[in-house]
């Protein structure tokens, strides 16, 4: 099974909530409370996230954290690859970092080559702003006429 980490998937929640309020500066404690994201895996995306050319930090009292770039610019693939490293299927394809004892021999390589950057390419194509969409509410209740009447 393909699967993007936990912390990635967290990272795209915290940066959407981020890319809500254009330009403003999150603390880590706001930032929990508006997610749900624990403040210590918060805090652990920020580390990463920022030396990845992601995020800013801001000192001070008035300090935090805010987005480096506009959501549209933001891609998914730059997300997986601050926080779980280059985009690899396999130890064979490029930038795995992982060495595979019979990949001379492997008839498979160039084959997962070309999955890999499909992959990546369809990572790439994504932004933070088109994973955003609209903020999910939950239904409106019916009044209790228009339910007792059968107009639902």
């Amino acid at each position: 099974m393909i699967k993007l980490s936990k912390l990635t998937d967290y990272a795209i929640v915290v940066m959407s909530e981020m890319a809500r309020q254009r330009g403003a500066v999150h603390t880590v404690t706001q930032l929990a409370e508006r997610t749900g994201v624990p403040a210590p895996t918060v805090a652990k995306l920020m580390k990463s996230l920022t030396p990845a050319g992601l995020m800013t930090s801001h000192r001070g009292a008035a300090g935090g954290y805010a987005l480096a770039r506009p959501a549209e610019a933001i891609t998914i693939a730059d997300i997986v690859v601050a926080l779980d490293g280059p985009i690899a299927l396999t130890a064979c394809v490029e930038g795995a970092g992982e060495e595979c004892g019979v990949e001379n021999l492997c008839p498979m390589r160039g084959g997962w080559e070309k999955i890999n950057r499909a992959i990546r390419s369809a990572l790439e194509q994504v932004t933070l702003a088109d994973m955003m969409g609209p903020v999910w509410a939950p239904p409106a209740a019916q009044p209790a006429k228009a339910l007792a009447s059968g107009n639902a």
